[in-house]
């Protein structure tokens, strides 16, 4: 019989190649996943997969962009249809979070990133990701102080940059439990604590 995805335009292929590696990165080494084994996660040959991505970096780029446009694209959403900055907040905090545990195989893939020496197209991506979400972070923050729901000495970057913190740390202690819905468990505890330490006490 034949295999319908042998036969995806490629704008489809691209799609279900990310699809693959991370699948594969949530339950693999992610610096040790092959062309090879994304080729066989997609019942594909290597050439087949090569056709759509001239090397293994290109294939990595790929996801990297692919989780910066889902997940900026989430969390704006859920900002926009917060009733006001302070809940917008805790939805893109929600929203990132419910991101996370729907795909594992992100922070591993991430993490693997990190920690290697030099730049890479797929860290250069991380970089901007994260520097665009504290930018929103901040502005938010900076509306929600001219709303007066967070306190005018909150100072917004630094604000911005404890969020991405409580993030990266649900995270990590998600990984070392192997448990990624660990973090949904623990999440409105921590964003309450953040929550009262900016909110205006007036």
């Amino acid at each position: 019989m034949t295999n319908p995805g042998k036969h995806l335009p490629a704008e489809q292929r691209r799609a279900a190649t990310v699809d693959a590696v991370l699948a594969l990165a949530a339950r693999l080494n992610p610096g040790k996943i092959t062309t090879a084994a994304i080729a066989r996660q997609m019942n594909l040959t290597q050439g087949a997969l090569f056709r759509h991505f001239p090397n293994k970096e290109a294939i990595w780029q790929a996801v990297m962009t692919w989780v910066a446009e889902q997940l900026l694209k989430r969390v704006e959403k859920a900002a926009r249809q917060a009733p006001g900055p302070l809940a917008g907040l805790e939805a893109m905090f929600q929203a990132h979070i419910s991101f996370v545990v729907s795909h594992p195989g992100i922070p591993r893939m991430l993490f693997n990133e990190l920690q290697h020496p030099g730049d890479s197209a797929a860290k250069n991506l991380a970089r901007k990701l994260v520097e665009r979400y504290r930018q929103r972070l901040a502005q938010l923050i900076e509306e929600g102080q001219k709303a007066g729901e967070i306190a005018p000495e909150v100072e917004a970057g630094a604000a911005a940059v404890l969020f991405v913190g409580m993030i990266q740390g649900l995270v990590v202690q998600s990984l070392l439990a192997g448990r990624p819905e660990q973090m949904q468990d623990s999440a409105p505890a921590v964003f309450a604590l953040f929550k009262r330490g900016i909110i205006n006490p007036q």
